[in-house]
This record gives structure tokens, C-alpha cells and sequence, in this order.
């Protein structure tokens, strides 16, 4: 007979239930942006605009490796959205 023994349960449990309460804090609003869609400085404004607004609702979660990487493609997609409004608008 052998025994097993697992390590680390408790932090993964920490770590879903941190990454829980993250994601709470990202569903809805997360910034109101205006931006000229035409002036691609005030387009890369408003996309630092949103990363801050996430890395701020994220910020107590900064540590954990499924918030990072949630709040990473949050940002990509954001970004991408963004440029498409502007160049909708050309």
C-alpha cells in the first residue's frame, strides 16, 4: 500500500476563488471612453485609458496567473475593438 499526497490544493483553492472574485469585478462597466476616431493619438489614449481600467479592477489580483492571463486577452480584445470603431468610422 502506498500513499499520495497533494500540495498546493490550498493555494489553487485561494487562487480560483481570488480569480472569482476578479472576474466579478470586470463584469459590466469597466470605463466609458471617448476618443476622436479619427485621431490616433486620442485612439491610443483611450486604449491606455481602458488597460489602466482593467489593471486597476485587477490590481489585488496582480499576482495570480489566471487573472494576468484573463486580464491580458481583456486588453487585446479591448484594443482590438477600439481600432476597429476607428477604422469603421474612415
Amino acid at each position: 500500500m502506498f500513499s499520495v499526497n497533494f500540495t498546493g490544493l490550498e493555494k489553487l483553492q485561494r487562487d480560483l476563488e481570488d480569480a472569482e472574485k476578479a472576474f466579478r469585478s470586470l463584469d459590466g462597466t469597466i470605463a466609458t471612453l471617448q476618443f476622436g476616431p479619427d485621431d490616433p493619438a486620442s485612439v491610443q489614449a483611450a486604449i491606455r485609458e481602458m488597460e489602466v481600467a482593467i489593471d486597476r479592477k485587477t490590481a489585488p489580483y496582480r499576482g495570480n496567473p489566471m487573472v494576468v492571463q484573463v486580464a491580458k486577452g481583456l486588453k487585446e480584445t479591448y484594443a482590438k475593438a477600439i481600432r476597429e470603431n476607428r477604422n469603421d468610422s474612415q
